[in-house]
């Protein structure tokens, strides 16, 4: 029988837009649990939305196939789909220098940041 706590050792960890559904409290759990089953030297890729910049409106930002997406939606979650689907909501914002600093603090090296089309921010990291 495996538990939870011996799952492991992976060379890469990607992560897409899932850190902004938690609270800001539980980002680091997240991100020292990716640290924890990566062998050494191993990699983290995390996307996430990028709110630099972003007016929290209803401008429309771009068109998805899901629909337009707006400012506001990059806040707070897909809004036309949070009354059927509550777990869609974002907990916890981000920019390049906010993700940075989490990725650092868990204890990554080698942190680097990217603005991404479509209002998407990477980090990345080596344990």
């Amino acid at each position: 029988m495996t538990c939870l706590g011996d799952i492991g050792q992976y060379d890469m960890v990607y992560c897409s837009h899932a850190l902004e559904h938690l609270l800001p409290h539980e980002v680091q759990t997240a991100l020292n649990e990716f640290k924890r089953v990566l062998k050494p030297n191993g990699g983290v890729v995390i996307m996430v939305p990028d709110l630099e910049d972003v007016p929290c409106d209803d401008a429309v930002l771009y068109e998805s196939p899901a629909g337009p997406i707006r400012g506001a939606d990059l806040y707070y979650g897909f809004r036309s789909k949070l009354e059927r689907n509550p777990y869609m909501a974002h907990k916890t914002g981000f920019v390049a220098t906010t993700l940075q600093a989490e990725l650092e603090a868990a204890g990554f090296r080698s942190v680097t940041t990217r603005r991404l089309d479509c209002y998407n921010l990477m980090g990345a990291g080596l344990k």
